[in-house]
C-alpha cells in the first residue's frame, strides 16, 4: 500500500457519459485541478479526458478516484434515483471537496428514512442535498444558495450561462418560491413535483 493511499483521502469525479458523449469535462477538469492544488499542493494537471474510454451506447456514471495520481476509473450503468419526499435537516457537515468518502452524508440520509432526500441547513442557511445542489424559482429567476456544501459542476455551468443566480436562502424564505430543482452531473437540472413552502 502506498503512503498516499494510507495517509491522504481520495477525491472523486462523477462524469456523465451518454452514448459515447462525455459531458461537461471542462468543469470536471477545473474542479480536479483546484481540488488537487488545495489538498496536495499539486500544480500539474491530471488530464481526465486522457483516461476516459467512453462506452459507445447507453447512459453511464464514469467514476474517477484520484489523489496526486489516478487511482481508478469505472463505468457504471446509471439509473436515476426517484425523489418525491424531501425535508430540511440541520447539520454542521463539511464536504467542500468531492471526497470519495461520503460516510457522513450517507449517515445523514440513513437517519432520515422517512424521506427520499434531505436538504441540509447549515448555520441557518440552506445548502445542498446529499447528492445534489439545489435551486428555487421565484417566478422570474432560478436561484441557488451562495454557499453550497460542494460547488457542483452542473451548478457552475448554469451560473456561467446566466441561468442561475446565487443568493442566501433560509427555510423561511421558501414561501417566496414556486418550484424546487436538484442538479448534479448525472441528472442535469431536474425540477421536482414539490411545492417549496410545503417542505418540512
Amino acid at each position: 500500500m502506498s503512503q498516499e493511499r494510507s495517509a491522504a483521502p481520495l477525491l472523486l469525479e462523477t462524469i456523465k457519459i451518454e452514448d459515447g458523449t462525455v459531458h461537461n469535462i471542462g468543469y470536471h477538469q477545473h474542479r480536479c485541478n483546484k481540488s488537487r492544488q488545495i489538498l496536495f499542493d499539486c500544480h500539474d494537471t491530471l488530464d481526465l479526458s486522457s483516461f476516459i474510454d467512453a462506452p459507445k451506447k447507453g447512459l453511464y456514471r464514469c467514476r474517477i478516484l484520484y489523489g496526486k495520481v489516478l487511482h481508478s476509473i469505472e463505468y457504471i450503468p446509471y439509473t436515476p434515483k426517484e425523489i418525491q419526499k424531501v425535508k430540511i435537516v440541520s447539520s454542521d457537515i463539511e464536504y467542500s471537496l468531492k471526497y470519495a468518502n461520503r460516510d457522513a452524508l450517507n449517515a445523514l440520509l440513513e437517519s432520515n428514512k422517512d424521506v427520499d432526500e434531505v436538504i441540509i441547513e447549515k448555520k441557518g442557511y440552506l445548502t445542498d442535498t446529499t447528492i445534489s445542489n439545489i435551486a428555487f424559482f421565484d417566478g422570474e429567476q432560478w436561484v441557488t444558495p451562495v454557499n453550497p456544501l460542494l460547488e457542483g459542476t452542473m451548478r457552475a455551468k448554469l451560473i456561467d450561462e446566466g441561468f442561475l443566480k446565487t443568493k442566501e436562502i433560509k427555510k423561511e424564505d421558501l414561501r417566496d418560491y414556486s418550484q424546487v430543482a436538484l442538479m448534479n452531473a448525472m441528472i442535469g437540472f431536474k425540477i421536482l413535483n414539490i411545492e417549496p413552502y410545503q417542505i418540512p
